[in-house]
């Protein structure tokens, strides 16, 4: 499969939104039909609408499986891919099978991705398309993300980012179209919740999983459980704290943890933020992976 370059949009050097998606619909129509790595949240499922928009049948959705995706996430990509009137190819990965993914080192993340864009070329040589793109944004350059390497190894492309949307362009862009995920909080693979070098097991991302779906029911949209062996670091909005320690809530909370096999509960006072885990990482294990982003 060969890459095209997605071209910049234009000679402005602040484009308005309005500009940027009248460049991203004239490059979909551009690459002529690409398959969306697809998870549901609201960068991905603004690209799959969009591509949907300026391709139709052409534009397919694709969906890596496999134990770091909660289910209830990947029923509802289905549920919104139905919506969206676009074909939805889920395929089971098996990262987990790689030691070298297993064991968490700092790079994680690209084998992960290596797994997932592999696969993914192999369904867009078999359906006959003819480009992968992704829902990396602008923003995204500022964090780790040690997955890119592994995106330009298969010619994967990003749109979005290549056009300079941030995560607020695409929320606004998708409240313009009304997708009904324009406001979804962000997400990540939940291996991200378990320190590097522990290794990353299905009954842990199981385990984590059902105390952060405990914690959105009871009302906590933005949160994050953090693994440390028996105990369990929780992470909610900063507003959100007092409600999550006030006696009543910290009760329930606890016996949902302790049911779910964690002995100790704890609250991060920091509050939710992305990448925590890093913070007690030394920066030189941290710069080659900066440096592939």
């Amino acid at each position: 499969m060969s890459a095209v370059p997605v071209s910049p949009p234009g000679r402005d050097p602040q484009p308005t939104l309005d500009q940027k998606i009248d460049a991203l619909r004239a490059e979909l129509r551009t690459l002529g039909s690409v398959l969306v790595c697809y998870s549901g949240g609201v960068d991905s499922a603004y690209l799959l609408a969009e591509s949907a928009r300026a391709l139709g049948p052409k534009a397919v959705a694709f969906t890596a499986i496999s134990a770091s995706l909660a289910d209830d996430e990947h029923v509802a990509a289905a549920e919104l891919a139905q919506r969206l009137g676009v074909r939805h190819l889920q395929v089971q990965t098996r990262e987990l099978e790689n030691p070298q993914y297993a064991a968490n080192p700092v790079d994680r993340c690209y084998y992960c991705k290596r797994e997932v864009y592999s696969a993914a070329l192999d369904v867009c040589r078999a359906e006959g398309l003819t480009h992968v793109i992704d829902g990396l944004n602008r923003d995204d350059r500022s964090d780790r993300r040690p997955g890119r390497k592994a995106a330009r190894e298969h010619g994967v492309l990003s749109p979005l980012d290549a056009l300079g949307f941030s995560k607020q362009n695409i929320r606004e862009a998708a409240l313009r179209i009304s997708l009904q995920v324009w406001d979804k909080p962000a997400q990540a693979c939940l291996s991200s919740r378990i320190p590097y070098g522990t290794p990353v097991t299905r009954e842990r991302l199981q385990q984590i999983a059902a105390c952060e779906r405990h914690l959105r029911a009871l009302g906590f949209a933005q949160c994050r459980v953090r693994y440390h062996g028996e105990v369990a670091r929780i992470e909610v909005m900063p507003a959100e704290i007092p409600r999550l320690i006030a006696d009543a809530m910290r009760h329930e909370v606890e016996g949902l943890f302790r049911a779910e096999g964690f002995s100790v509960v704890t609250v991060d006072l920091a509050g939710y933020r992305t990448g925590s885990l890093n913070e007690g990482v030394a920066p030189a294990r941290l710069l080659p992976m900066l440096a592939d982003d």
